[in-house]
């Protein structure tokens, strides 16, 4: 990963076609556009990929998020489930309808604990929300399960994990509702840009109206649109959507190859004693773009992260001390340092669920390492690569063990 390593001819054409008609705006201007409808194409396009019904495309992955909350009816009062490990912009999305994120552990799936997320439900529990992390997937079964006994919204957060699927059927498509996000280091690239995808009119029609300040969209005078709802402006412009249409068609070919890599850096590490590995819930829906594994203890785990850098090999992250990704390190939202005021019991409640000890995650965490899939390899460089690390990981358990 991710699609931008392989920008070339196709991404060029797309966007092309645009700058000759020099309209950049995804709505109206029938006539000068001359045909070119890149943000509707892409829509199809991805409806057709990925076995969804509609598709509304957002700015990106957090308005994508936003949005469809809005257009499940998620607010004030309403609490939504979400992981411990997932971007800032999962939690930024519930707190921008006013909602509260409500965090609880992971497992070793690096995804929702269901037991967790069980524990964790309320008379106020108005969706769950599984985040797709690092390509795979969460356990949608049991996930469905839940949802289903007590009557919530399964709602999937697919922005990293575009491409996935799960017994067959794509994430984003097995809740009432999913999202994805095509910034410039994921799966695939808009540069910036992110979709709502669903099988549900309804909730198609008010994400619709609610990324382009209400219009209903119902004629071909964009100034005589009617505004059933508010809404806002998280449209996607036609020179982002050209490159997403481009690279959504690349997408098979960036996943073998991300799959093959993956495959041999896999391949090499389960050789070292003592490492394991993530548990993918269905493997043959893996996207490969990360391979996660396990050391024994958070100082292994250290003393690896810092042989890697010593032996030049980049692109390994170490969740636990990432400030984008893990709880621990969301100083801002432990600290309520927010430029707008959040109202009394909505701030009352985020202080809470984010200040809580997560002792589970943290277990889990501080041992994990997620390596980046390259679509630039070849097999002989991944095969390096592997055995680089191999090398790398096989020393610092061997040294730490002796030690201890």
């Amino acid at each position: 990963m991710p699609g931008y390593e392989l920008f070339g001819a196709q991404e060029r054409k797309e966007v092309n076609d645009v700058l000759e008609t020099g309209i950049l705006m995804r709505y109206g201007f029938d006539g000068p556009r001359k045909g070119i409808w890149k943000a509707k194409e892409l829509e199809q396009e991805i409806c057709r990929t990925f076995g969804a019904g509609y598709a509304q495309l957002t700015s990106s992955g957090t308005a994508a998020l936003t949005t469809v909350m809005a257009a499940l009816g998620i607010g004030a009062g309403d609490e939504v489930i979400m992981p411990t490990f997932t971007f800032v912009a999962s939690f930024e999305a519930v707190l921008s309808v006013g909602a509260i994120p409500v965090l609880v552990d992971i497992d070793e799936t690096l995804t929702l604990d269901p037991k967790a997320v069980e524990a964790a439900i309320t008379n106020r529990t108005k969706a769950i929300m599984p985040v797709h992390m690092c390509g795979s997937m969460s356990q949608m079964d049991e996930l469905k399960a839940i949802c289903d006994a007590h009557h919530i919204l399964l709602l999937e957060d697919a922005c990293q994990a575009i491409g996935a699927s799960y017994k067959g059927k794509s994430v984003g498509t097995i809740g009432v509702a999913g999202t994805f996000s095509f910034d410039f280091v994921k799966i695939i690239t808009c540069a910036e840009g992110g979709a709502v995808i669903t099988n549900d009119e309804e909730i198609y029609k008010k994400c619709d109206q609610y990324t382009d300040h209400g219009h209903d969209h119902a004629g071909k005078d964009r100034g005589a649109d009617l505004h059933p709802y508010l809404g806002y402006n998280f449209r996607i412009s036609e020179l982002h959507a050209a490159v997403g249409l481009a690279q959504i068609r690349r997408l098979d070919e960036f996943l073998q190859l991300q799959k093959r890599n993956h495959s041999i850096i896999a391949n090499t590490l389960k050789k070292v004693d003592g490492l394991t590995f993530r548990v993918i819930p269905d493997p043959a829906g893996d996207t490969g773009s990360f391979v996660s594994f396990f050391l024994p203890t958070e100082d292994m785990a250290r003393d690896a992260v810092a042989g890697f850098a010593a032996a030049g090999i980049g692109g390994n992250f170490y969740w636990y001390d990432n400030n984008w990704h893990y709880i621990r390190k969301w100083h801002h939202l432990q600290n309520g340092s927010w430029m707008h005021r959040l109202h009394d019991e909505q701030k009352k409640q985020v202080m809470h669920y984010s200040n809580q000890a997560f002792a589970v995650s943290d277990a889990i965490m501080s041992r994990c390492i997620s390596s980046s899939i390259s679509l630039l390899w070849d097999e002989a460089q991944a095969q390096e690569r592997a055995d680089k690390m191999a090398e790398v990981l096989t020393s610092v358990i061997t040294k730490n063990l002796v030690k201890g």
